[in-house]
C-alpha cells in the first residue's frame, strides 16, 4: 500500500509532500516529493505522524489495568488506539505483594498476546508524602526478594519501575532492576537533590511525570526536579493535558533541556473517554468533574482523562514556537522519545523497516486515521 499526504513527519524530519510505502505491516520506504507511483491512498491535506507511544497510562473507556481483567484491558487499549496510541505500556498503581503479583502475571499474558507493549510499575516503592492517587498504607521499601518475585512474574514484560530514591534500599533496588534490563524512573518522591543524583548514578534514566507528586524546587534545596532536568541521561515525562502543568512549565522545560529529552504521557485512568462520575484507580475511589480526576473527597489529582492526540495538540498550541517547529518537537515527544527511553521498537519512527504504525491528522490535529502494523484501526473517510 502506498500512502501520500501533503505532510509527513517521520519523528525526526518533515516531508512536504511525502509518501510511505507499506508492505506486510512494515514501512518499506519513506520519501519526500511526488509519490513514485500513483498512491493507493491519497490523504490530501492530512498530516501523517508516527503512531503515538504512551508509556504511562492506567486505563480508559471504563477499563482499569489494575483490575487485571483481560476484558477491561482490551477495552482500555482499544480506546487509546482509536486516538492514535499504537504502542501502550500499562501502568499499575501501588498494591499489596500478592495483588501486585496477580496483576503482573495477568498483564504479562496481555503483553505476550500483543495487546500491550509492556508493564510499568508506578509503585509500590514510593513516598507516602507524595502519594498522589496511590494508597499510602500499601507503600513499602523495596526488598530484593520481592523485586525478584515481581520480575519472575513479569517474565521480561516489565519495562519500567518508578521508585522514590529516599526509601531504604532504593539504591540497591535501582541497580538490581537496571541490571535486569528494567528502566528505572524517579517519581512520587520527597528526595533531596543529592538523593536524586544518587539514583541517577545508580541507573535511573526517567523522571516520572516531573513536577507532579514530587518535592518542589526550593532555593536552598533544589530537590529532585533540578537533578532530573540538569542531567542529560534523564528523559523527562510531562503530562500536557491542560491540568497537570501550566503551559509555561512545558515551554520552560523544552527551552531548558531541549525537546529531545521530553516524553509526553497521558497518565490516563479509567474515566478517559467516559462521562463525569465515580471511578477507581487501583483501590482508590476517584471522582471526575469537568474531565478532571481527583481522589474522592480531596483536591488531589488522580491521573488524567487525556488521550495522546490531546497532549500532542496541547504541546503544539503552547510551545511558543512556529507551528512546524512545534509540531516536529511534539511528534518526537509523543513517539520517538518515549519509545527510545524504554527501548521499544517504535523508537525508529517512520523509517524503512519499522512497523507501519502511524496516525493521520487533519489541520486541527484531530485524528482521522490510524494504522497499527499496517492494519487500519481508524480508516480515513
Amino acid at each position: 500500500m502506498l500512502l501520500r499526504a501533503d505532510t509527513v513527519l517521520t519523528g525526526r524530519e518533515l516531508l512536504r509532500p511525502g509518501w510511505i510505502d507499506i508492505a506486510a505491516g512494515t514501512v518499506r520506504a519513506v520519501g519526500a516529493g511526488p509519490a513514485p507511483t500513483p498512491p493507493d491512498v491519497d490523504l490530501g491535506v492530512a498530516t501523517v505522524v508516527p503512531g503515538f507511544v504512551d508509556t504511562h497510562v492506567h486505563g480508559g473507556a471504563g477499563g482499569n489495568f489494575s483490575a487485571a481483567d483481560p476484558a477491561e484491558t482490551v477495552t482500555a487499549v482499544e480506546l487509546h488506539r482509536r486516538h492514535g496510541t499504537t504502542t501502550l505500556v500499562a501502568s499499575l498503581v501501588t498494591a499489596g505483594p500478592a495483588e501486585l503479583l496477580r496483576q503482573v502475571e495477568s498483564l504479562a499474558r496481555d503483553v505476550r498476546a500483543g495487546v500491550l507493549d509492556g508493564i510499568h510499575l508506578e509503585g509500590p516503592w514510593l513516598s507516602p508524602l507524595r502519594c498522589g492517587a496511590h494508597q499510602p498504607s500499601l507503600m513499602r521499601d523495596p526488598e530484593p526478594a520481592e523485586i525478584d518475585a515481581v520480575l519472575r512474574a513479569g517474565d521480561g514484560t516489565i519495562r519500567m519501575v518508578t521508585i522514590a530514591p529516599e526509601r531504604a534500599g532504593a539504591m540497591a533496588a535501582i541497580e538490581q532492576l537496571a541490571s535486569s534490563g528494567v528502566v528505572v524512573a524517579v517519581g512520587h518522591t520527597e528526595a533531596t537533590y543529592d538523593q536524586a543524583r544518587a539514583a541517577i548514578d545508580a541507573g535511573a534514566t526517567i523522571g516520572t511525570h516531573v513536577f507532579n507528586a514530587m518535592r518542589p524546587i526550593d532555593r536552598r534545596e533544589p530537590g529532585p526536579i533540578v537533578a532530573l532536568l540538569e542531567d542529560p541521561r534523564i528523559t523527562v515525562e510531562l503530562i500536557t493535558d491542560g491540568v497537570h502543568i501550566d503551559p509555561a512549565i512545558y515551554r520552560f522545560v523544552a527551552k531548558t533541556i531541549g525537546p529531545e529529552r521530553i516524553s509526553l504521557i497521558t497518565d490516563a485512568m479509567a474515566a478517559t473517554g467516559m462521562s463525569d462520575g465515580r471511578y477507581y484507580l487501583g483501590p482508590l475511589a476517584v471522582d471526575v468533574a469537568g474531565g478532571v480526576a481527583r481522589v474522592a473527597g480531596t483536591d488531589t489529582i488522580a491521573g488524567s482523562t487525556a488521550t495522546m492526540d490531546q497532549v500532542l495538540r496541547f504541546a503544539v498550541a503552547h510551545s511558543g514556537a512556529p507551528r512546524n517547529e512545534a509540531l516536529l518537537a511534539a511528534v518526537a515527544q509523543t513517539s520517538v522519545n518515549p519509545a527510545r527511553a524504554l527501548g521499544l521498537p517504535a523508537s525508529a519512527g517512520l523509517t524503512a523497516g519499522a512497523a507501519a504504525d502511524m496516525v493521520m491528522l487533519d489541520n486541527d490535529l484531530a485524528v482521522i486515521g490510524v494504522l497499527r502494523k499496517g492494519h487500519w484501526v481508524v480508516t480515513p473517510a
